[in-house]
């Protein structure tokens, strides 16, 4: 069996076709609001594209822990299904190949795990022990949940430990430790929800201000003491966006 699949570093993500369409222009749309509200200028626009790829950055690292979330959880059916094989009789290398059926009943054939496994049938194929394997997928997640399985694996299998009950202890420690993930991440939405609004408040103020008293903000642009004055503001913004962030994004 073999795969043209290119196994991804899951602590990167590069945008794709689409994905990079609709993320330069939405990075576009923040730069083109920051250079209209804090300095009503188009040259301004221009010496704020580095925001535009500050904002792509944050976008990647946003995608990038998404798809490590969902490697986990798919992870975590996988050592059930790797579990039950073990106990119907297989050893634990026919135990993985017999769990891509499972997962790709669940997850389809083009699903993060689905790739994973055919790579580890491919490299047992290929007289690569299934523990250098393991170890290569953990160092690619850039999960401690799959890298701590990696070692816990080679040790157990190394020593002869009870496997299949080691793999169904650890999907286990990994289920709950999503379910807290869960609960955490539905105690924050609302904050989250507040942020994103208390972030769009100034430009809100002064589009408001803008538009109901004409010309208040004019001694603000277009000279020496306004653009100082508003980048200074521009900082404070991005200092507190920053932080904002930092608060509602809780890891267990």
């Amino acid at each position: 069996m073999s795969t043209n699949y290119r196994l991804p570093d899951y602590g990167e993500y590069h945008l794709q076709g689409s994905e990079r369409i609709l993320y330069f222009l939405e990075g576009i749309t923040v730069v083109v609001m920051i250079g209209y509200f804090f300095y009503r200028s188009w040259i301004a626009c221009l010496g704020l594209m580095p925001v535009l790829f500050l904002f792509l950055k944050d976008k990647r690292r946003e995608l990038a822990k998404r798809r490590r979330q969902e490697l986990g959880m798919q992870f975590k059916d996988m050592i059930l299904s790797v579990a039950a094989n073990q106990r119907a009789g297989y050893s634990i290398e026919n135990a993985f190949r017999e769990s891509y059926r499972d997962m790709e009943m669940l997850y389809g054939a083009k699903g993060l795990i689905c790739m994973e496994i055919k790579h580890i049938m491919v490299g047992l194929d290929n007289n690569v022990v299934l523990e250098k394997l393991l170890y290569e997928l953990g160092r690619r997640s850039h999960e401690p949940d799959i890298m701590q399985f990696a070692d816990i694996f080679f040790i157990a299998k190394r020593s002869g430990g009870n496997m299949p009950d080691i793999l169904a202890k650890t999907a286990s420690v990994i289920e709950q430790k999503m379910e807290t993930d869960r609960e955490i991440q539905l105690m924050v939405s609302a904050k989250k929800m507040e942020q994103k609004i208390m972030n769009a408040v100034p430009f809100l103020i002064m589009f408001y201000v803008s538009s109901t008293s004409k010309g208040f903000f004019d001694v603000l642009y277009h000279n020496l003491a306004g653009i100082v004055v508003m980048t200074v503001c521009l900082g404070f913004y991005g200092a507190a966006y920053r932080l904002s962030r930092r608060i509602v994004e809780i890891e267990v």
